[in-house]
């Protein structure tokens, strides 16, 4: 048995350990109590972990763009909020790059993957997307095909996504915009996470012809 002393503290000293190690002496009950404390654990840290994620590059350095990816984040979320859209369009522009850095190639399935139980499918779709519609906007970018999102015209989400990246993700890099904090987006995030989850695992995120 593990000693007590090196075990990480429960969230809720009301909860118990499972004192098994390997997943296979899981009894039944063992994941019934594991899981009821697993959702009661997500929705009060879900949230706080992923600004955690986007506030640790806050201080970042940059490779170009004039401005970092933590300012550019908050940009895109600062316009949307100001342009009077809905909560969940605005935190879904705070958090549509949060994966940039570490997940490059696929960074709009990270952010569909991280909020995807929580938003429309819209804006599921969306995250899952944005990035290959930014490449109408950088035609002179190397083996880059500006027309590459004609695939997906006439679906019922393509408009938006045209208009999100080009109105709150390509202009959303001017170091001298005046961003709301992040302090202003936190309410906001924690009550999109608050919402009850829809289970995606079925959504192929890789299907190209949706």
């Amino acid at each position: 048995m593990t000693p007590p002393s090196t075990r990480t503290p429960l969230a809720d000293p009301a909860w118990r350990y499972i004192e098994k190690i390997s997943l296979e002496d899981f009894s039944r009950e063992d994941w019934q109590v594991l899981n009821a404390q697993r959702a009661a654990y997500a929705a009060e840290q879900q949230a706080g972990q992923a600004l955690r994620m986007l506030r640790a590059s806050a201080h970042d350095p940059g490779f170009g763009y004039m401005v970092n990816n933590y300012r550019h984040s908050l940009q895109s979320a600062t316009m949307v909020l100001r342009d009077g859209r809905s909560e969940e369009d605005v935190v879904v522009a705070l958090l549509h790059d949060v994966g940039f850095i570490a997940c490059p190639l696929q960074h709009g399935d990270f952010a569909a993957a991280l909020m995807g139980g929580y938003v429309s499918e819209r804006n599921h779709w969306m995250l899952r997307h944005h990035a290959v519609f930014q490449n109408l906007h950088s035609p002179n970018m190397p083996g880059v095909d500006p027309h590459e999102r004609e695939r997906w015209r006439g679906h019922p989400y393509f408009d938006w996504t045209a208009e999100f990246v080009d109105r709150y993700d390509q202009a959303a890099a001017d170091p001298d915009y005046q961003c709301e904090p992040l302090e202003t987006f936190v309410p906001l995030v924690q009550r999109i996470f608050s919402r009850p989850p829809v289970d995606r695992r079925s959504i192929n995120m890789y299907k190209e012809t949706t």
